[in-house]
């Protein structure tokens, strides 16, 4: 259940005053949270049922606007973001639900690649909340839980501004992702790999079924490169739901032309011919993030969507997903963050930052969530020889910093004694870098997030009623 205090006394159907931003989130917090619940429900939690009787409770808002669909393991949100961005260059009103937040939870709601406005938000919890709590006491499944609650404020939201789009990234898994009550237009599933294996399984097979949960009969289905075990679990799904497979790498193919620290050049080649692309956000792995997004818009174009290639090309242009490996500038420092959390898109990220940067050594900002491999994601970055600052996010879920010390330890790599919180622990590497050091953030993307917030003078958005873990692993 959740970390937080009890929820605000009110009974079904009271009308209640819209409540302040502050006070809206304080709300909405009180709800158990799996993501950043210290005490994580189990997969018997998640019920399609109790997410079904609350749109039911308002008026069905998820089937008021076609529906693209991303689900996978990497790559979702950056992919969900082009395929946003394209179709608001077409000019067409898009709203984009993705999470975990960065630095906001309003964040997690946006039309085009902006969040919703802070009193939009409060709004939003306060025509929710009601049904809410009809469903927890009438519903048969317990009370609602934090990700279905906003999960159903996007839904209202996309409708009642009269989105023509909404663009909705799964938050886990799939079949039983409360996202999962949609009729898309178009599936995507971008790479899978081992992730949530406590909740998902612990095969990439049964990982693949849990993600195929979101295919629906007919509805094409867009698929990124998987490894044979879970492409084979999407190809029977697809056919047993006579639902279009489009193979990315195989029907959809691109190719590198130049990159910098700015951008990147490359080419799309899909059904309707070669795309001549730039985007800002680096890493290989965009590019086939691009072709995943080009080839779901290609499916939409298909089944009757205007939208023109200017429009794909525009959209990819002017994409932002910040805290995927992001260059932040000031105070005459190489700085890098990148939200990679598991050992394969840290691989990616350290072969990334050989091709893109040039440094002497590497000061690595690392902190990891539990659950996730602190130990795997080290041995991916240690190429790099990095000196390691272990640190501990604000997250719930953070892991001790002194474990990750010791595991740097084991593997020969040079650690630094100092802060674990990690502005501090910013500051401190922007002191002992020199001008041609590197200064890298990631393990998690609320370490990203953090050392954003610190380079930039963010003021950061604090839940205080969340239990935070003790600083030791003891």
């Amino acid at each position: 259940m959740s970390d937080r205090g009890p929820v605000p006394a009110s009974t079904p159907g009271d009308p209640i005053a819209a409540p302040g931003y502050a006070a809206a989130v304080d709300r909405i917090m009180s709800l158990a949270d799996f993501e950043r619940g210290t005490h994580s429900p189990g997969h018997a939690t998640f019920h399609l049922e109790r997410m079904t009787r609350l749109m039911d409770r308002l008026g069905d808002p998820h089937l008021a606007t076609p529906t693209v669909h991303v689900a996978g393991t990497k790559g979702k949100g950056s992919t969900a973001a082009m395929i946003s961005s394209i179709l608001a260059a077409q000019g067409y009103t898009v709203g984009l639900y993705t999470s975990p937040s960065l630095h906001s939870v309003v964040e997690r709601i946006r039309v085009g690649l902006e969040p919703v406005g802070r009193q939009d938000f409060a709004g939003l919890v306060d025509q929710v909340w009601p049904a809410s709590l009809w469903v927890e006491e009438h519903g048969g499944h317990g009370a609602v839980m934090f990700f279905e609650f906003v999960t159903a404020m996007a839904f209202l939201h996309f409708k009642q501004i009269g989105a023509g789009f909404q663009v909705i990234e799964v938050g886990l898994g799939g079949r039983l992702d409360a996202t999962n009550v949609v009729s898309p237009e178009v599936c995507v599933i971008t790479p899978i790999m081992l992730d949530h294996v406590s909740v998902l399984g612990d095969t990439l097979e049964l990982i693949a079924g849990e993600k195929a949960g979101i295919i629906k009969g007919r509805a094409p289905v867009i698929v990124a490169p998987q490894p044979p075990e879970a492409l084979d679990v999407f190809a029977r799904v697809c056919a047993e739901r006579q639902a279009p497979l489009i193979l990315i790498g195989k029907d959809v193919e691109w190719g590198k032309k130049h990159s910098d620290t700015t951008g990147q050049s490359f080419e799309v080649i899909g059904s309707a011919g070669a795309y001549g692309l730039w985007t800002p956000l680096l890493g290989d792995y965009q590019q086939e993030n691009a072709a995943t997004a080009i080839a779901a818009i290609e499916s939409l174009i298909d089944r009757g969507v205007a939208v023109s290639r200017e429009s794909i090309v525009k959209g990819v242009a002017r994409v932002e997903w910040p805290g995927r490996l992001q260059v932040l500038s000031g105070r005459g420092k190489q700085v890098v963050v990148d939200g990679a959390h598991n050992p394969d898109s840290v691989r990616r990220l350290a072969e990334a930052v050989r091709q893109y940067f040039e440094f002497d050594r590497v000061l690595l900002l690392f902190g990891a969530t539990r659950g996730h491999s602190a130990e795997g994601m080290l041995a991916q970055i240690a190429s790099l020889d990095p000196v390691v600052f272990p640190v501990r996010s604000r997250h719930p879920k953070s892991g001790p910093a002194d474990v990750i010390a010791a595991d740097a330890r084991e593997r020969g790599l040079a650690v630094s004694s100092g802060p674990e919180e990690v502005g501090a622990a910013t500051r401190r590497a922007l002191e002992m870098a020199g001008e041609r050091d590197l200064v890298l953030g990631t393990g998690s993307l609320s370490v990203a997030a953090e050392v954003i917030e610190e380079m930039q003078g963010m003021s950061p958005e604090i839940y205080p009623n969340i239990k935070m873990p003790s600083s030791r692993s003891a």
